[in-house]
């Protein structure tokens, strides 16, 4: 009796190991693989000002107040506004008329097929110009919930900077 059960806690003591030695060889490939997305997605700031996705500038840009996501002028203000409800990222109904009001005020009809000026396109391309040559890319900064709260909380500025403008 004392062979089988030697047998068995031996063949039990094997099996403990190998399986932990798979998890833990899982484990690894998960945080390699978890590492080489992060460092895929994650971009520095270029010389254009165009802040990258990491945590850090995401989480930076969250708690840089008002003028790290505001728009630099009424016309980049007025295509990050269409950007935002094109995107649902704001309430479509107070977000259009604020946007029309500002096209208004600053001459153009979004119905023409005038030449817009590059700031407005560019807003309608998510490209916030926030002032002193930086821009953000509210396309390229993820879709992770960090990254979300960035791009709702640049358009609720903006939507409240329109609203100053025509004031």
């Amino acid at each position: 009796m004392k062979a089988s059960n030697k047998v068995m806690c031996a063949l039990a003591l094997a099996t403990s190991v190998f399986t932990a030695q798979a998890m833990a060889s899982s484990w690894q490939d998960q945080l390699s693989s978890a590492a080489s997305e992060l460092s895929k997605t994650t971009t520095t700031s270029n010389t254009a000002g165009t802040t990258g996705n990491s945590m850090a500038s995401l989480t930076s840009l969250l708690g840089g107040g008002t003028s790290a996501l505001s728009s630099a002028t009424m016309t980049n203000a007025a295509g990050i506004l269409q950007y935002c409800m094109k995107n649902k990222l704001v309430s479509a109904t107070n977000t259009d008329n604020i946007k029309n009001q500002l096209l208004d005020k600053l001459g153009l009809d979004s119905g023409t097929k005038q030449t817009q000026p590059q700031d407005y396109t560019q807003g309608l391309m998510g490209l916030l110009n926030t002032g002193k040559d930086q821009q953000l890319n509210l396309n390229t900064i993820g879709s992770s919930p960090l990254a979300e709260k960035v791009k709702t909380k640049a358009c609720d500025f903006v939507l409240k900077q329109g609203v100053n403008y025509l004031s």
